[in-house]
């Protein structure tokens, strides 16, 4: 008796294993892998940006990423004394043609970029990107960081884990298999390759040093104030602590002659 209840007991364990396994396993496919941590740099209270990598991941969104996707959120101007002087960042903002207007006459022209102007998008509009795309609409990448669950892991592991499906997966035409992507199907298709571009600074653009010069430069697009805000909060934490020691010692003088006092009870006279 003792034995079936034995045999009971460990195929329902069994049973429970296997459907956990299972439900994680649907979860991972519909939800994608969950991505790894990795050291970003600027993570620590009082670090701040690498602004050498920031420059080489604005090269690497030029290059690779700026053909299907936005940054309809940056400027020029937002790029001097963080990755270029005032004269680089009026130079790159001057390859551009811009439609402005209209003029004295009414009409609509094109110019050359000024600091003040945004990043150009790849195309006019939704319907265009979807067209060009087989479908699917390249996202503004301005504050992926932020929109994304456990944003610049996921973005790494995203542009770096691209691999072949494995064995009883199928990936339609047209899609490519990516582990970390929701569905593990993605439309873009493997863009970061060893020596896809020659960093000005002589950096090996390795497929990790590309992605994470350009993880790097996307975070600082969607947090441009951290530097400022850490800076701020330090600041703070150094007033509030001197406050706290005068505090301190202001409660000390004051009472120190009342509970240092000596009282005698005289009941007799």
């Amino acid at each position: 008796m003792k034995s079936l209840k034995a045999l009971a007991l460990l195929g329902a364990g069994v049973s429970g294993l296997f459907g956990f396994a299972g439900i994680a396993a649907a979860d991972e496919a519909e939800h994608g892998l969950d991505s790894p941590s990795y050291p970003w740099p600027h993570r620590g209270i009082l670090s701040s940006y690498d602004h050498a990598s920031i420059r080489r991941g604005h090269q690497v969104f030029q290059q690779v990423c700026a053909s299907c996707h936005s940054m309809s959120l940056v400027t020029y101007r937002d790029l001097v004394g963080i990755a270029y002087t005032e004269e680089e960042a009026k130079s790159l903002a001057a390859e551009i043609e811009v439609e402005d207007g209209p003029n004295d006459e009414g009409e609509m022209f094109t110019r050359p970029g000024k600091l003040s102007d945004r990043f150009p998008k790849p195309y006019a509009n939704e319907q265009a990107a979807r067209f060009a795309n087989g479908g699917a609409y390249p996202p503004d990448l301005s504050l992926i960081t932020k929109a994304r669950h456990n944003g610049q892991n996921y973005v790494f592991a995203l542009l770096t884990g691209y691999r072949e499906p494995p064995a009883g997966i199928s990936i339609r035409e047209g899609l490519h298999y990516n582990p970390y992507f929701p569905g593990g199907a993605i439309a873009m298709p493997k863009m970061l390759n060893d020596g896809a571009v020659e960093y000005e600074d002589g950096t090996p653009a390795t497929e990790a040093q590309m992605g994470k010069d350009v993880v790097t430069f996307l975070s600082w697009a969607a947090e441009p104030e951290m530097e400022e805000r850490k800076l701020m909060g330090f600041k703070w934490i150094f007033i509030f602590s001197l406050a706290l020691l005068q505090a301190g010692f202001y409660r000390r003088w004051k009472w120190a002659p009342v509970k240092s006092r000596k009282m005698i009870l005289d009941v007799v006279n």
